[in-house]
């Protein structure tokens, strides 16, 4: 029997079967990369591992303001028995010092300042006390290479800094910066084209006649796939019309790596989704219907670009605004992460990511066994600490998830969870 046999469109499956089902057969295509300046690559994913070309430092330098010394000079220095150096010379900063430091002398260091020959420690200023212009007492010895950084502490020639898969951040940008690199290769986005389907939608800014929906959906995707890392590449409104979806589908999977519908995939006659995707296949539909609300309509499939024959992930959202949210988090965005290049670091596997909050339930929520609730939520902080409270109302309804900052899932066997039971978040 054959997957679709299994999940014709009056089968429902799990959030966990859904996903499997298309994670056998999806295949995650390497995209090109493409360069670009360190400023325009926060967030995107580097096509290759980036090596320092030099070390860094790539002098000795100072960690501290104080006084460049020979360490061996204040060997047994303590108040009762300081030890009296002469001060030779103060270091500019951003200049290799012209003379070197013998034996009893020092320099006068700023933090970040180059050591001069000789010197391997730097005595803080708060160690020392001035005689004259010309010495000092230092009141606390130092150790070899004590308050210093030496070349190559930073980074070393050659040394692997960033690998291939990793999402650039803020800090990776100064890095770069320090080690000279200010162009870098990464992956192109991902395109995600959206189809808005539906004969009632209408362009935002229409004014709507009876019966008429303005389109909201596309833009709460396009914001969304571009918070996960992809390209939204808008395809229009279409009306419930077989022979425009197939073309439009056709097309998108030409030049896109996903495709989202909006709207068409609740059971109806003008339901031709899940028709023009088995058409366009094979395997065409995987799954049509999941245990999960907001969203149990959801359609997810796969068709073949006809030129390479790669499969294009195809997904059939729900019209309803909170709906295609969870939609997306449950089901799109961990596959537009795949296709973004990333590649996550295993040491955080089964670590709860930092979007997740714990708080307390304010308000008893049902649910019905069998499927896995995603409730609305907003936080409220009290003296006892951080509280959920349910944000309820139709899943049509896009002030609720104004109002919430998150969702609460109820697991698909549960019958609902008690007021005053502890409860994860995740953050939108």
């Amino acid at each position: 029997m054959t997957i679709k046999d299994m999940l014709g469109r009056s089968g429902v499956v799990s959030r966990e079967d859904a996903l499997a089902l298309l994670d056998r057969q999806l295949v995650i295509p390497i995209l090109p990369p493409e360069e670009l300046s360190i400023s325009d690559a926060l967030g995107r994913v580097l096509a290759r591992e980036i090596v320092s070309p030099s070390d860094l430092p790539e002098f000795d330098r100072s960690t501290m303001d104080g006084y460049a010394v020979r360490s061996g000079d204040t060997f047994g220095a303590a108040e009762p028995r300081p030890a009296l150096l002469s001060v030779v010379g103060d270091i500019p900063m951003g200049v290799m010092p012209e003379r070197s430091v013998g034996k009893g002398e020092c320099m006068k260091i700023a933090t970040g300042g180059a050591l001069p020959q000789g010197a391997d420690a730097v005595v803080m200023f708060e160690q020392t006390q001035p005689v004259d212009e010309r010495t000092i007492e230092v009141v606390k010895a130092v150790a070899p290479e004590e308050n210093v950084s030496k070349i190559g502490d930073d980074m070393h020639k050659g040394e692997t800094v960033m690998q291939a898969g990793h999402a650039v951040r803020p800090q990776d940008m100064a890095a770069l910066a320090s080690m000279g690199i200010t162009r870098i290769p990464v992956f192109r986005k991902p395109r995600v084209a959206i189809i808005s389907t539906g004969s009632e939608i209408i362009p935002a800014d229409s004014v709507p006649g009876p019966g008429q929906i303005r389109d909201s959906n596309s833009y709460n995707l396009e914001g969304l796939i571009a918070l996960a890392g992809g390209a939204a590449v808008k395809k229009g409104i279409l009306p419930d019309d077989y022979g425009r979806l197939k073309k439009a589908l056709g097309e998108a999977v030409s030049d896109c790596q996903i495709v989202l519908f909006t709207g068409g995939s609740s059971v109806g006659t003008a339901d031709f989704t899940a028709r023009v995707i088995n058409e366009l296949g094979p395997p065409g539909v995987l799954v049509h219907g999941v245990s999960i609300k907001p969203g149990k309509p959801i359609i997810i499939g796969l068709v073949q670009e006809r030129r390479s024959g790669t499969p294009v992930p195809v997904f059939g959202l729900p019209g309803h605004q909170a709906a295609v949210s969870i939609c997306f988090e449950v089901f799109v965005r961990p596959v537009l992460l795949r296709f973004t290049g990333m590649v996550p670091d295993p040491a955080l596997a089964g670590v709860a990511p930092s979007r997740i909050v714990r708080a307390r339930l304010s308000r008893s929520v049902a649910s019905s066994p069998g499927r896995e609730d995603h409730v609305r939520v907003t936080l409220e902080r009290r003296d006892d600490g951080l509280w959920a409270r349910p944000v309820f109302g139709a899943s049509g309804l896009i002030s609720t998830l104004v109002k919430a900052v998150g969702t609460v899932v109820v697991p698909v066997n549960s019958i609902g969870i008690e007021a005053g039971e502890e409860v994860e978040v995740l953050l939108f």
